[in-house]
This record gives structure tokens, sequence and C-alpha cells, in this order.
């Protein structure tokens, strides 16, 4: 957890937008870890060095209407390790094990303009739309969140 903890500091700290917003404390990047961990989220972490250097989330949908989908939530990687294909392979591996739990949809949001959007397009995710003055940055800026989908029974 205090691993964990650390990589979620480190990433909002760099400016990523994942919910927070700078500065964030150790303390509540611990309640967050202990509360999001379900049976419905899986959590993938990427490791060198035997340190967690990068995670995401793969959210399963619970309801009745939602068996066939799953959410990408929280693609996390530490600011040193960035541009290294580890995102990509958590995307994969998210991917992956969507389509063996017999999921054939995911999707994800991602704020208009970060890097993570070119990933997303490379990795075959349509664009499905964008809400203006979804985020608010840590200077106060607001900015768009752009929602994605991929179908994944005939990529996987």
């Amino acid at each position: 957890m205090e691993e964990l903890s650390e990589l979620l500091i480190q990433v909002v700290e760099d400016g990523a937008s994942i919910g927070f917003l700078p500065p964030m404390e150790l303390a509540d990047a611990m309640d967050y870890w202990e509360d999001v961990l379900t049976p419905e989220v899986i959590l993938f972490v990427a490791k060198r060095n035997n340190r967690i250097i990068g995670s995401i989330q793969l959210h399963l949908c619970s309801k009745q209407n939602g068996m066939h989908r799953a959410e990408i939530a929280k693609l996390m990687t530490h600011p040193h390790y960035r541009r290294n294909g580890i995102g990509r392979q958590l995307m994969e591996k998210a991917e992956n094990r969507a389509a063996r739990e017999g999921r054939t949809l995911i999707v994800l949001d991602t704020r208009e303009g970060d890097d993570s959007n070119n990933l997303y397009n490379s990795l075959g995710y349509i664009q499905a739309g964008k809400i203006p003055g979804y985020a608010k940055s840590a200077n106060g800026e607001m900015s768009a969140t752009i929602f994605y989908y991929k179908r994944i029974e005939e990529s996987i």
C-alpha cells in the first residue's frame, strides 16, 4: 500500500489528471488505496528493481446490463519511467484480462491534451465524445475530458 501511495503522490505532483490535486498527503493516498480495491477492481502493477513504477485498474461492471463491459482507470507511470512502454504494457495486460473475463467493451476517459490520448489512439480506442470543463487542474484551470471506447472481441 505504501508503494502504491507513493506512486499516486508522484503522478499527482507531476500534474496527472486522475481525480486528485497536489499537494497530496500520504494519508489521503493510503485512504484511497484502502477504499478502491474491491472484487470488481483488478489492479495491475509494473515493477522495476522490486519497486512499483506503474499501475492500472480494470473495473468490471457488475450491473446486470453491463456484464459485457469494463472501465480502465488510473493508468499511472512514475514520472522517471515514462516513455518506456510501461503504460502500453499495462493497457495490454488490462485488455487481455478483460477479454478473459468475457468483457467485450472497454471504456475510459482522460484529460484533453494529455500524452495518454496518443497512447489510447495508438491502441485502437475510439473517441466517443468530449465534455468541456470536466476537471480542475492544480492551477485552477478547467480542462475537457475525452471519453474513449474499444470493442475487444475483434482485437484480442
